[in-house]
């Protein structure tokens, strides 16, 4: 399977530089893979889309402010990028480094704060391992000092008004460097509506980490290997899921980041098993879902790994059928665009 045949062209005014004033005004293409359909509603609406008994799941992971920038002690501005925490004692994360000059181990980086950053190793792909010093008070650090990571697609500057408007409002474990963007439409009275309309809602946490973003480097799909990204399923959350699939009801994955964790813990019945750990997980065309019924999701990059899971939900062909109904009706894609209900 060619990457290239994931490819489509999307005219740059369609993709959303600014979020809307409120998250519900976006707009909602439903896509029926039973009956072939693409129609659309205001994203308002989307309750009555949900059946009584459905489970929704959502990811409550928040995204911290990951971008910010300090000098070498040999006098060199580096960008530092946290990409994500790495499992080891203290403050010490993959991230990647933008600078004049190569970094290597040892380099040490002077951040704002009187925080230190030194520079351990290579990491995955292109990302290199940093401790930062001290350790106490960090969060609150990086919360002061650091800069939201908005997508490279956003041609801005990220403002104040993103540190809230880049997050759900359901965002509530630290970890992430990019939004689980499905979620930013929701506001608590939508997930009330929600509620009253008889469907549980769950959450899990995925830290979406560079991986899911970055450009896929290989001209055959199946060649792609995925960065890893930490996640944790509660045991209330497993429990409902696996009700769920014994009933008959569907599990409604808010999110490609809720699909993925959900069916990297699939066991072969379809149960999900809680724990953390980390996932890898690679869902392409041909894959045969275990546990989501239902996703809610936005428009995805061309040749993106996310394009390819979405592809492989919704059919490729139905998926792009919608994607040209979406270009064609002037829909906005990407972060702070647009969604789809995909059942």
């Amino acid at each position: 399977m060619r990457v290239d045949d994931f490819d489509y062209d999307l005219p740059s005014e369609l993709i959303a530089q600014e979020p809307l004033d409120r998250r519900d005004a976006t707009r909602l293409m439903t896509v029926d893979r039973a009956r072939g359909d693409v129609d659309e509603v205001p994203f308002r609406e989307i309750a009555r889309l949900f059946r009584p008994g459905d489970l929704l799941v959502v990811n409550d992971t928040r995204v911290i402010a990951a971008r910010f920038f300090g000098v070498k002690e040999s006098g060199g501005r580096v960008e530092v990028f946290l990409e994500r925490k790495l499992p080891a004692e203290g403050e010490q994360w993959q991230c990647l480094l933008r600078s004049s000059k190569p970094s290597r181990p040892g380099t040490r980086i002077l951040l704002p704060g009187a925080v230190t950053a030194e520079v351990n190793g290579r990491g995955e792909g292109d990302t290199w391992c940093l401790s930062f010093t001290p350790v106490a008070g960090f969060d609150e650090w990086l919360e002061r000092t650091g800069v939201m990571p908005l997508p490279p697609y956003i041609k801005r500057s990220a403002v104040d008004a993103d540190r809230e408007r880049y997050q759900t409002v359901f965002a509530r474990h630290q970890g992430a460097v990019a939004a689980p963007t499905a979620g930013l439409h929701f506001t608590r009275e939508l997930l009330d509506e929600i509620r009253e309309r008889g469907v549980e809602i769950a959450t899990l946490t995925l830290h979406v980490g560079l991986g899911t973003f970055m450009p896929v480097r290989v001209e055959q799909v199946e060649e792609h290997r995925m960065h890893r990204e930490r996640y944790g399923i509660p045991s209330s959350t497993a429990d409902a899921v696996n009700a769920r699939k014994k009933s008959g009801g569907r599990v409604v994955a808010l999110g490609t980041t809720v699909c993925r964790t959900l069916e990297h813990a699939a066991c072969g019945d379809g149960s999900v098993t809680a724990g953390a750990g980390e996932t890898d997980i690679f869902i392409y065309p041909g894959y045969r879902f275990k546990v989501v019924d239902a996703l809610i999701t936005n428009f995805h990059l061309p040749k993106s790994t996310l394009l390819m899971l979405v592809s492989a939900f919704a059919g490729k062909e139905l998926l792009f059928r919608a994607y040209n109904e979406a270009m064609a009706r002037r829909f906005r894609f990407f972060s702070y665009g647009d969604a789809m209900f995909i059942s």
